[in-house]
């Protein structure tokens, strides 16, 4: 069933828990999300970067709704870290209602005037926005912040830019990165647990790939209640693609495409476990498009 990003978030972090959030880039990644959310009876959702909306904007998009809309658990669709305004409209247009409005990228009040303007716009149109403050190192879908670009996410600003832009949900940077970790991950939990005592919006954390078990209990203890998770499904991906199609006994594409979907599957699955996710279906049970017309009925 096709979910409110809203409503999924707002779920997980009173029952202490999270949503994880996949990003997928073809029909093989939506049916391994939806597979393991399914099996696993958990809520999940599909995330599409705006770098996989160069292949066709719509397809896509319309792929990942009618694959939420017809699964049994609830799914949301979800823009990730859209950078131009250009996209997010699309994005609503095409009939998402969730978007990540990323102005991390520039100064601090260029960050909340493009996120005001961009939540102002989503709300439009009913979609919830997520917004970054702060600036996450790693490489992800060809985009790379060095180390010393990242900034962690100032408490106190947080609090100041949550107020001026409207958003429903904030990413944070706490020593979280994109793509792998060099070395051990660092998050500072002190900065999390401030953030969280002056923000009552859902939190987010990006950079899922990577973080041990521990940490991300503790994250979700201290109110992060949506997961980013893209590196560790990719790799999956090829690595399942490497093998069949240089193996010895060389298979059917339909072949390889359920060999990849299995093992995509297999980590979204450690990854809903691991969120504490599976078997919350349940907790999801009114579709979005109900809501919605119940909104509109009011």
């Amino acid at each position: 069933m096709l979910a409110s990003t809203r409503e999924l978030l707002e779920t997980a972090r009173k029952n202490i828990y999270a949503i994880g959030a996949f990003n997928v880039y073809n029909l093989e990644g939506v049916k391994a999300v939806i597979s393991a959310a399914e099996e696993y009876r958990s809520p999940a959702m599909l995330q599409i970067h705006p770098s996989a909306l160069k292949y066709g904007k719509l397809p896509l998009v319309a792929m990942c709704l009618e694959a939420a809309r017809t699964a049994t658990v609830p799914i949301s669709v979800h823009l990730d870290h859209s950078t131009k305004a250009g996209d997010i409209y699309d994005a609503l247009e095409a009939g998402m209602t969730s978007i990540m409005a990323d102005g991390s990228p520039l100064s601090d009040e260029e960050n909340l005037v493009f996120t005001r303007e961009m939540t102002r716009l989503a709300h439009e149109y009913g979609a919830v926005v997520e917004a970054e403050i702060g600036r996450i190192s790693g490489t992800e879908d060809g985009l790379t912040i060095a180390e010393k670009e990242a900034k962690m996410t100032d408490p106190d600003r947080a609090l100041e830019f949550v107020r001026a832009t409207g958003v429903d949900s904030l990413a944070v940077t706490i020593g979280n990165v994109h793509g792998e970790y060099k070395s051990p991950p660092r998050l500072d939990f002190d900065r999390l647990a401030r953030i969280r005592e002056l923000l009552s919006i859902p939190l987010v954390l990006h950079g899922a790939s990577g973080l041990p078990a521990e940490m991300i209990g503790r994250s979700i203890q201290l109110g992060v209640c949506k997961f980013n998770v893209n590196t560790e499904v990719r790799q999956a991906y090829l690595q399942a693609l490497k093998q069949e199609i240089c193996g010895q006994s060389p298979k059917d594409l339909l072949e390889i495409a359920g060999e990849a979907i299995d093992a995509m599957k297999e980590v979204i699955a450690d990854k809903l476990i691991l969120f504490g996710s599976v078997g919350k279906a349940h907790l999801h049970e009114t579709p979005y498009a109900e809501m919605l017309a119940r909104s509109i009925g009011n």
